[in-house]
């Protein structure tokens, strides 16, 4: 069974993985991590529930200006879910209080991120859709 959902919508998506492996300048990845969370954060915060959720759903979409080949580990949403968490929409992003679904598509106008968190409110988990 199902309860509440909450969908958020940002302009933009954020950087690839893959710009800051390897790298050593540790600042640029903390400033783009506090942007994103801060952004999901304060999103989350004017749509929380009373409680955060025990356990959700979690489907994120990204959708790219292009049609370029992206791998959908490097862009697994840490900066986002950190975001839910602080924000009191999650209880906390771990496997235990979370499924996560990552997907990605070509979008003609500007990049987008849309995050769906829905309740569970029972033992299934059964997939956004």
């Amino acid at each position: 069974m199902i309860g509440q959902h909450i969908r958020l919508v940002f302009v933009g998506v954020p950087p690839s993985m893959n710009q800051f492996n390897g790298r050593t300048n540790v600042q640029v990845y903390r400033a783009v991590k506090a942007d994103w969370t801060d952004r999901v954060t304060w999103q989350a915060r004017a749509r929380r529930p009373k409680r955060p959720f025990e356990r959700a759903e979690v489907l994120i979409e990204y959708q790219f200006q292009d049609n370029r080949r992206r791998d959908p580990d490097n862009y697994s949403g840490k900066f986002i879910l950190d975001g839910l968490t602080k924000g009191g929409i999650i209880r906390d992003d771990s496997f235990k209080h979370i499924s996560l679904t990552v997907r990605a598509k070509p979008n003609p106008g500007p990049a987008e991120t849309t995050i769906t968190i829905r309740e569970v409110l029972n033992d299934e988990r059964p997939e956004i859709r």
